[in-house]
């Protein structure tokens, strides 16, 4: 393979903007990887109502769909242990053996949860199954990102390292992208009645075949030159965790990679994926299938936004492009998800603004976990509607009232309550969008996966070229994984259970704003530019 010359420059490099037929290989073969890995991971909350449906028999739907979100976040929580073992093993054995064995893992792991029997067949042990095998996903996964990008980063001339790593950027949406596709042709080939027996398994086992490929792909690369640079010289660090937080001032870039980059780009990015997704689905009753498909093609005319951002971040600096997300995503995030739901379900939105639903009372604590039942008049009224994916909001009174449009309803059964509802526009089937309205929605999506690719195009580059060499992979892959797997992926679970505990289907956005607002802030304090930085 041929090394980087001392400018930065691939040797045998054509003049132009062309790439090298050698770089091209070596973006192909860490893209795909981290395009599987990612499936891998994604097809899990892609097919998370019906999971929690089958692993999570408990007596409210709300709940249901919630554990199962929790345990999709289980996955994301146990990153940050998988980054500090596979970051050791990066930095001490080399970027290409690592992510071999991570991507072998999260494989595996993956087809596991295609064969786990439900809880109706073997009980408890089927959920604790599942949340094995979602940590072992997370583990492999905590060290897949991080050897991805600083190998490809560590291959690429210092003036093109934004664009080469953008592609890696690119894979991860081209993961959730594969996951929405192949369980939408499982929907189409498998009959409805088989669908939750066995129909709901084929994408879980279909990373088989993505495991073979991408081995066979790895296995043909070579190790990072810069490494083995660092090698031939044996300055390899003995024990890069440990100087990961003993180097000088890397506590400092470790803290600002976390919540200036981190945090902040992977909430955007699972707003305009997930959160996009289960509002369409939860709030806005929109048929599954459909939003599957919108959000599908949005993903796909949103893949080249980062590649574009990762280019001009070569140009322009990481940190303008990356400031300008967070601060555009701040505007534009509550007005966009206001267009979705006027597009989305425009009866449902003009009967939540004609004829609001109010329930009050003396105690309408709402607990979307019980068990028993809920424990007031008043809360049992929200469960009824939370179910219902009704929009509603609260107020203490001394007696329990249910007030729609302005009439109180004096009958608050079930089916008294459906009936007030129905009565004024407010709808609970599910509602395919007209062509239009859908087209309208795939334009919402490419927003914001507009936003999300102005901050996550640049991040790989921006996160290789804060550490130094010998500890970068333990360095890096620490504070993203803590960054993305606790402020990202429990975001699906948080955003839905704020709208639970809220009854504003918009609630669960501020979450969203809050990060956002907190990682602008620590990029404009503490990133340092870093663009066209030597690694070496």
């Amino acid at each position: 393979m041929a090394t980087l010359a001392r400018n930065g420059e691939t040797s045998g490099r054509d003049p132009g903007l062309g790439m090298p037929r050698r770089d091209r290989m070596v973006i192909a073969a860490a893209s795909l990887g981290t395009v599987f890995e990612w499936y891998d991971f994604f097809v899990y909350g892609t097919l998370a109502a019906l999971i929690g449906r089958l692993y999570f028999p408990v007596g409210s739907e709300t709940a249901q769909f919630l554990l199962a979100l929790a345990t999709f976040g289980i996955g994301f929580g146990v990153r940050p242990i998988g980054a500090a073992l596979f970051g050791y093993l990066g930095d001490r054995l080399g970027r290409k053996y690592t992510f071999l064995v991570t991507i072998t893992i999260m494989g595996l792991a993956t087809a596991g949860v295609g064969l786990v029997p439900t809880y109706g067949q073997i009980g408890i042990a089927a959920p604790l199954a599942l949340i094995v095998l979602r940590v072992l996903q997370g583990l492999a996964l905590g060290g897949e990102y991080g050897g991805a990008a600083i190998y490809v980063a560590e291959n690429a001339p210092r003036n093109r390292r934004g664009y080469y790593t953008s592609f890696i950027q690119a894979s991860v949406g081209g993961g959730f992208l594969l996951s929405l596709l192949v369980v939408l042709s499982a929907e189409y080939l498998v009959p409805p009645e088989y669908w939750d027996g066995i129909g709901w398994r084929l994408p879980f086992l279909f990373s088989l075949l993505l495991l073979a490929l991408s081995l066979f792909m790895r296995m043909r690369m070579e190790e990072s030159p810069v490494f083995m640079k660092l090698k031939a010289r044996q300055e390899l660090c003995h024990n890069p965790l440990k100087e990961s937080f003993t180097t000088p001032g890397n506590i400092r870039r470790i803290l600002v990679a976390l919540f200036g980059v981190s945090a902040g780009l992977t909430v955007i990015w699972y707003t305009a994926q997930f959160q996009t997704m289960y509002f369409l689905q939860n709030a806005l009753r929109v048929d599954d299938t459909a939003v599957r498909i919108i959000v599908g093609l949005g993903a796909i005319l949103s893949l080249g936004w980062f590649i574009l951002f990762g280019r001009l971040s070569d140009t322009y600096g990481r940190k303008p492009v990356m400031m300008i997300g967070y601060a555009a995503t701040l505007v534009l995030i509550f007005p966009l998800f206001h267009v979705m739901a006027a597009l989305a379900n425009p009866a449902q939105a003009e009967a939540a603004r004609r004829a609001p639903v109010l329930v009050s009372g003396p105690n309408c604590a709402y607990n979307p976990f019980a068990r028993a039942g809920q424990n007031s008049e008043c809360a049992q009224i929200i469960d009824h509607l939370s179910r219902k994916g009704i929009a509603y909001s609260k107020a203490i009174t001394p007696g329990v009232a249910l007030v729609v449009g302005g009439r109180p309803i004096l009958d608050r059964s079930p089916e008294a309550i459906d009936r007030a509802l129905t009565e004024h526009g407010h709808s609970t089937e599910t509602v395919v969008p007209s062509i239009r309205a859908a087209a309208g929605l795939v334009l919402v999506v490419v927003a914001l996966g507009f936003l999300s690719a102005m901050t996550y195009g640049p991040a790989a580059a921006a996160l290789v070229e804060m550490f130094p060499t010998r500890i970068r992979y333990s360095s890096l892959s620490i504070p993203y994984h803590i960054g993305s797997g606790y402020f990202g992926g429990f975001l699906p679970f948080i955003s839905q259970y704020i709208v639970a505990r809220t009854g504003n289907p918009f609630s669960g956005v501020w979450y969203t704003f809050a990060v956002v607002a907190l990682a602008l802030a620590v990029t404009i304090v503490g990133y340092r530019e870093t663009a066209g930085r030597e690694l070496d």
